[in-house]
């Protein structure tokens, strides 16, 4: 963690606040009003940045709980989704995040009850429905549990409330959270996957694929519900066969009773993020293959992503039914 931690003066001594700091007694502390101040000022570098972001502690007073874009979820009807934190510890060469945001910090929102209380109020407009609750789209759901707390936090309130499904997206093997608590029908652990041979490539300072395929099996067992996320689709060389082999490997490991659902989607960006994340890294092999832009974004060409999609369902179809299976398409930014 960074030595420097900004902190909203309207949030100086929340509960939360006051933890977060005690475990950091050597940081600077820099009150600040509004996080933004940091998070959005001109002339950051992200890249930078990333080797050492700071942490902002801050108040997400509005626009806690939002629809989530067309073509994103898991079969329901009425999908939301939230973020408690933005950023993210890994480091994915195609994650978005570096696209759309000017900061690598951290930013940490600690009013956590207000967040819940938004969600009741989603619940409300609808009680004899079931409502999906997606964490993880602008962080990743576990992997700064230690720090945060906000799974274990969340798990009691969607617990006591059925109709609120919880959806949470990960590439981190600190389960313990889930390990020490009883699963429930309507929590969803999902894991992002790709072959071993991409996530050396372009999935730095995240776990190891078959690291999270053991998390996967040893929540499986305890009982919670796995949801698996093969988006991204990365193509290169001998693609089919990694896939293949990154099937056959979670599949050898997680029972399919406990498998939710399964979602997949294509490698793309909105022309202009694409453009500041090539920026970020010419270097970069991922970016170096043949994309094509298509109304407003930038992707592999309609060959390539449409035969990628048809292997990876059809191997993928082998071992599970059609009715949990979700493509997934990104949605201009």
């Amino acid at each position: 963690m960074s030595k420097r931690i900004y902190v909203e003066r309207s949030v100086s001594e929340h509960p939360r606040t006051r933890a977060v700091l005690a475990r950091f007694p050597r940081a600077a502390v820099i009150e600040i009003d509004r996080y933004g101040e940091v998070f959005n000022r001109r002339n950051q570098n992200f890249r930078l940045q990333k080797k050492q972001p700071a942490l902002i502690l801050a108040d997400k007073f509005s626009s806690r709980v939002l629809p989530t874009p067309p073509g994103y979820g898991i079969g329901g009807e009425n999908n939301f989704y939230f973020s408690h934190l933005l950023n993210c510890v890994y480091d994915c060469r195609y994650c978005f995040l570096q696209g759309m945001y000017r900061s690598a910090n951290y930013v940490l929102f600690v009013n956590y009850e207000d967040f819940f209380d938004d969600i009741e109020t989603q619940l409300a407009r609808g009680p004899d429905q079931d409502h999906y609750f997606f964490s993880g789209y602008d962080c990743d759901s576990l992997a700064m549990e230690s720090l945060t707390g906000f799974v274990s936090a969340a798990l009691p309130f969607f617990r006591d409330r059925p109709r609120a499904w919880l959806e949470l997206r990960t590439k981190s093997v600190q389960i313990r959270p889930l390990v020490d608590s009883e699963p429930f029908k309507n929590c969803v652990v999902a894991y992002s996957l790709t072959p071993d041979t991409v996530a050396r490539a372009v999935e730095h300072k995240a776990p190891p694929g078959s690291r999270r395929i053991d998390a996967m099996a040893k929540l499986a067992e305890k009982g919670w519900s796995i949801g698996l996320r093969f988006d991204p689709l990365i193509h290169g060389a001998h693609w089919m066969d990694s896939y293949r082999r990154l099937f056959d490997d979670v599949f050898a490991a997680v029972p399919r009773r406990q498998i939710h659902s399964v979602s997949y989607g294509p490698l793309r960006f909105p022309k202009k993020m694409y453009k500041d994340i090539v920026n970020l890294y010419p270097e970069e092999a991922l970016f170096a293959g043949a994309m094509d832009l298509q109304d407003g974004m930038v992707a592999y060409p309609d060959g390539v992503e449409s035969e990628m999609a048809a292997y990876c369902s059809e191997q993928l179809r082998e071992y599970l039914d059609d009715s949990i299976f979700f493509q997934c398409l990104p949605e201009v930014r």
